[in-house]
């Protein structure tokens, strides 16, 4: 029996699972947030270029 206890003691204290979906999460948030922040600046320089290049 003590065995089996060690076994799932060992088990429950193995992080490496969750950590790897941590550092998934966060990859994903951030690359959401770059999408984001490109998405919107590169609607805002191209206006912005635009205007330039018609005044030029």
């Amino acid at each position: 029996m003590t065995k089996i206890a060690a076994k799932v003691q060992t088990l429950l204290n193995k992080e490496r699972g969750a950590t790897a979906v941590e550092y998934g999460l966060m990859v994903a948030l951030i690359a959401v947030v770059i999408i984001a922040a490109v998405s919107l600046l590169g609607n805002n320089l191209s206006t912005t270029f635009n205007n330039v290049a018609a005044k030029v």
